[in-house]
């Protein structure tokens, strides 16, 4: 009789039992909160000076081309060993540092792309600077930042499963348990369930940056408002009739 796979067995999801995969997860949820949280307060706010003054932009392009290169598993066991702790300070340290370069970047990228018009036109109707920063610069930037903000929880969701090499919970004790078991169902399991969480976490984010952003940055309203009554009005031929 074949043994029912780890994923699909009811006992592994008992929530009355500790250790089961949702125990794990909300625990994988907590790590990856507070990691992205704790680098988007560090992140966001230089990138808005960056982006908003244009002086010290070498720090954004640089900190997201070293963040890009840097073995987290590699730093994590470096503070082990400079903390001497194998408590979850040092996988918060090693998470935040993932965060920050996606959001810094991508809020600097964001800013320095609106349109010089319209910051011109906001600051001769007499806008101080944080008011242009605020209403216009940032509503303007906000689908570049979401886009940083969503690589950034990607990027925490998928390496926080080192947080279990250090004994802690989370998704990645499937991984390494499964590992020291030779329990290769134990770690598909894992696998699977991170890479779910992490694309339902994105759709998630994708549907807060859509009513988020201001629907005439997107476009969404300009669509909105040319329906087929308005392209019936303007005496525009529909498509089939163009083409033949």
């Amino acid at each position: 009789m074949d043994e029912t796979p780890y994923l699909l067995d009811g006992a592994n999801w008992a929530w009355s039992s500790p250790g089961t995969i949702p125990h794990l997860l909300l625990a994988h949820l907590g790590y990856t909160g507070l990691s992205v949280l704790v680098g988007f307060l560090i992140a966001f706010p230089v990138g808005l000076l960056i982006g908003h003054t244009g002086k010290g932009s070498f720090l954004a392009i640089n900190a997201g081309n070293a963040g890009r290169s840097l073995p987290t598993l590699g730093l994590l066991s470096l503070l082990v060993v400079y903390l001497s702790s194998q408590g979850f300070l040092p996988v918060l340290i090693a998470l935040v540092v993932l965060v920050i370069p996606p959001i810094l970047t991508s809020t600097y990228a964001g800013l320095r792309s609106v349109d010089p018009d319209a910051v011109d036109a906001a600051r001769g109707m007499g806008m101080s600077s944080a008011q242009v920063l605020f209403r216009v610069e940032l509503p303007m930037a906000l689908p570049v930042v979401f886009g940083g903000v969503r690589a950034a929880v990607l990027q925490v969701v998928a390496t926080a499963t080192v947080a279990a090499y250090v004994g802690l919970s989370g998704l990645g004790r499937l991984l390494v348990d499964g590992l020291a078991l030779n329990d290769y169902g134990r770690m598909v399991a894992g696998a699977v369930v991170v890479a779910v969480l992490a694309v339902v976490l994105d759709l998630l984010l994708g549907l807060v940056q859509r009513y988020s952003v201001s629907p005439g940055i997107t476009g969404r309203g300009l669509a909105r408002a040319r329906g087929p009554r308005s392209v019936a009005e303007s005496g525009a031929k529909p498509e089939r009739e163009l083409v033949s």
